[in-house]
């Protein structure tokens, strides 16, 4: 505690004025995070007592919230559910790798690399736009159609490389958007003290970048926890697939709100650490603006 108050910026450092700003900004937040639960728990209350008096909610809460169907389908959903962690584990290394790769093809100066810049920016623009569902069945039942091997593709295979495919378009756009945020006066200076091209970017420029743009790759892999679902088009058995799967034997929908749920609460924590590194980044740069 001592230390703190020694440290500039410390509570010790601090204006009468500034500290009455903080304890007014305390006192805000609190009342704030009080109104902000009991509006929720107001609004919970109302849409639950709405939804219960309409007439179809029985015939819904049996067809789509069966405790029954979920306890039935719940081991082989979540036995799916570890299929798609292990594509989003393997698919999230790659995207970043490829990604990264692309983007630093996508910044090379100089007129003879004008053929890689092109097929850089052409996969890209390619990438970005077509859905990502046809990428799927492209990667699906082209590849295998190709007869590269004769040894069977799993569709898992087929669809982290469709993910891979489509989001490191995405990605190579934030890396390479975080590369030019970097101011050019940090590669002059990093030249002058006897560094090479390739030792510049490693040390100066891709450390700053990905500072840069970590939130925006936070936003991408939440979206691709999501999307790692779709793979069940290509026959893959994950959550997807066995919620269908448990769907046609029962004619219950229950399975399929036991998968969102499970994609829901692998997703909650990604989101709130998010949130949480952008305010921490909000608050760095807002640091010394004490009076």
């Amino acid at each position: 505690m001592s230390r703190l108050l020694r440290e500039p910026g410390g509570p010790a450092d601090l204006s009468e004025v500034e500290l009455g700003r903080r304890a007014y900004r305390r006192g805000r937040q609190q009342r704030s995070v009080l109104v902000a639960a009991l509006s929720t728990v107001a609004f919970a209350v109302v849409m639950w007592i709405t939804l219960a008096n309409t007439p179809g909610w029985p015939r819904v809460q049996e067809t789509f919230f069966s405790w029954e169907h979920a306890v039935r389908a719940f081991p082989a959903v979540a036995e799916g559910f570890l299929l798609n962690l292990r594509v989003l584990a393997i698919a999230s290394v790659l995207v970043l790798i490829v990604g990264l790769a692309i983007a630093l093809l996508r910044t090379l100066r100089g007129p003879v690399f004008f053929p890689i810049r092109f097929l850089a920016a052409a996969y890209t623009d390619v990438f970005r736009g077509v859905p990502l569902i046809l990428v799927l069945y492209l990667v699906g039942f082209g590849i295998p159609g190709l007869r590269i091997t004769d040894d069977f593709i799993p569709g898992e295979v087929l669809g982290t490389a469709a993910l891979v495919l489509t989001y490191s378009a995405y990605v190579s756009e934030v890396f390479r958007a975080g590369i030019e945020a970097v101011h050019p006066s940090q590669r002059l200076a990093a030249r002058a003290m006897g560094l090479s091209h390739a030792k510049t970017l490693r040390l100066v420029v891709i450390p700053q970048a990905v500072r840069k743009v970590t939130p925006a790759l936070m936003n991408d892999f939440v979206a691709l926890q999501k999307d790692v679902g779709l793979i069940s088009v290509l026959g893959a058995v994950d959550a997807v697939r066995s919620a269908q799967i448990a769907t046609a034997a029962s004619f219950n929908f229950t399975p399929y709100v036991v998968a969102g749920v499970l994609f829901v609460l692998l997703a909650i924590p990604t989101v709130r650490l998010t949130d949480w590194y952008t305010a921490r980044v909000r608050r760095r740069e807002q640091m010394g603006a004490v009076v």
